[in-house]
């Protein structure tokens, strides 16, 4: 009787470990669901009140300003272009000693915000919400230009649109885009935080990439933002 009263409640651990899988697998995709807003303010609004936000080039120039100084010398570095022999070396010279020089400072911890380019995709029935489709955006500085680099973003991003999903719906399958601001939150990882490179657009421009492990996300649909100072 004992031994029965042992396999039976080894037979309900393992029935209930079964059913507690399937939510912990759940639960780390949970992050990338999101309600669709229909302003920037109510997404802001949203975020802890320590976020430094870097929507605006003002605020990324100084978030630069407080990390590493002051722009490099991007004609000297970049020289003769790609083809010279020297170009790569210079490169590699000025992240090594940028990333030294960088170790210690405070804005390597603060929580930040930035916005990536988005697009309201095919319908998934499953989450009832619009899948997500990103593209990076990029912000033309005193700099060079400033792209955001995410890491850890969750595989599936989904906008729950509430009310305004039937109308969205005939929207997209009308083919008429449907473009949303995408507002990622994390912190810059400590040993890459800023790459420096040049722009594959335009020669000799050059190119700034925060890399942050990304923490949230918040979707917001274009045409009702406001401006932010």
């Amino acid at each position: 009787m004992i031994r029965f009263d042992i396999r039976f409640r080894l037979a309900v651990a393992l029935l209930l470990l079964g059913c507690l899988t399937p939510i912990t697998m759940w639960a780390e995709e949970a992050p990338g669901v999101r309600l669709l807003h229909s302003r920037m303010a109510a997404a802001l609004a949203s975020l802890p009140a320590q976020t430094h936000l870097l929507l605006e080039q003002q605020s990324i120039e100084q978030f630069l300003v407080e990390l590493d100084g002051a722009p490099p010398d991007w004609a000297t570095v970049y020289g003769q272009g790609h083809h010279d022999p020297g170009h790569d070396e210079r490169l590699f010279a000025l992240n090594r000693e940028r990333d030294a020089r960088r170790e210690g400072k405070a804005p390597l911890q603060w929580l930040i915000a930035f916005v990536w380019l988005g697009e309201l995709s095919g319908f998934d029935e499953q989450e009832g919400g619009f899948r997500v489709v990103l593209g990076p955006k990029f912000n033309q500085t005193a700099w060079g230009e400033v792209r955001f680099k995410h890491e850890n973003l969750p595989s599936t991003l989904i906008a729950l649109a509430g009310q305004e999903t039937a109308k969205l719906r005939a929207r997209i399958q009308q083919g008429a885009p449907a473009p949303v601001a995408v507002l990622i939150t994390g912190r810059l990882i400590p040993e890459e935080s800023l790459m420096y490179d040049f722009s594959h657009e335009a020669e000799g421009m050059g190119l700034i990439m925060p890399v942050v492990r990304v923490e949230s996300v918040d979707f917001v649909l274009e045409g009702g933002q406001e401006r932010q100072p």
